[in-house]
């Protein structure tokens, strides 16, 4: 009798496994953004501004951001420089994924005992601002992942790279290279020297708490760390 009562609380249980599956699939198919349609038109707004937005108006704040869209071509050649040497030194040569990266910017992170850079790729973390949380659910980590390949097999780097450098956080309220720059330095985004651009990079893992002015001894040394690979990374001047 209990084996009876047990094989049908498993049944019971596999079928219901089975219906959120099949209503998380249905979820999924329904909200799927068109990702081919970024090689042609940029975002109206991102899951992470929403996100901001929502908390601000929940506080009884406004909600507006600063957030201007600048097009690849006039965004400073340092910040692409110095976001990729902090962020994803291998953009360029990867297909969305580097999991030897990941690996030794985690092995970086602990010998300096510092918070780890380039833990997922750029694409990765374009995926994750425009459609997705800062959550590290698992349902959510496979969707990042679908996305990350659509991006890479329907944009082409520097598409990724120029949406990237316009939805990425620079602060709290600060989304985009243009916005940034203008917040922080009072100039263009194509105004941005190595220094200003060390500044901006070295605040991507914590925008909310690090930022050109902030009072940090671990931001100031990532700012110089930014600054020393980024003139070693001479060859992403080809690239970029």
């Amino acid at each position: 009798m209990k084996v009876r009562w047990l094989r049908r609380g498993c049944v019971r249980l596999l079928a219901l496994a089975g219906l959120s599956l099949l209503a998380f699939a249905v979820y999924v198919a329904f909200t799927w953004p068109d990702v081919g349609a970024l090689a042609q038109r940029d975002p109206a707004s991102t899951a992470f501004i929403d996100r901001y937005r929502a908390a601000c108006r929940a506080r009884g704040q406004p909600d507006g951001v600063a957030w201007v869209w600048l097009p690849y071509e006039r965004i400073a050649p340092e910040l692409k420089r110095a976001v990729l040497v902090g962020e994803d030194i291998g953009f360029f040569a990867h297909r969305g994924f580097d999991t030897a990266e990941i690996r030794h910017a985690l092995a970086e992170a602990w010998q300096e005992k510092s918070f780890p850079r380039g833990a997922s790729t750029l694409t990765q973390q374009t995926a994750k601002n425009l459609w997705l949380s800062p959550s590290v659910d698992p349902l959510r980590k496979l969707r990042e992942a679908l996305l990350t390949r659509e991006l890479e097999k329907k944009l082409g780097k520097r598409r990724i790279l120029e949406i990237y450098l316009n939805v990425a956080e620079f602060g709290p309220g600060v989304y985009g290279a243009e916005a940034a720059a203008q917040r922080y330095f009072g100039k263009r985004a194509s105004d941005l020297g190595a220094t200003e651009a060390a500044q901006l990079a070295a605040g991507l893992p914590r925008p909310s708490r690090w930022h050109p002015g902030c009072k940090s001894r671990t931001y100031e040394r990532r700012v110089q760390r930014l600054l020393r690979r980024m003139q070693q990374a001479e060859f992403l001047k080809r690239e970029i």
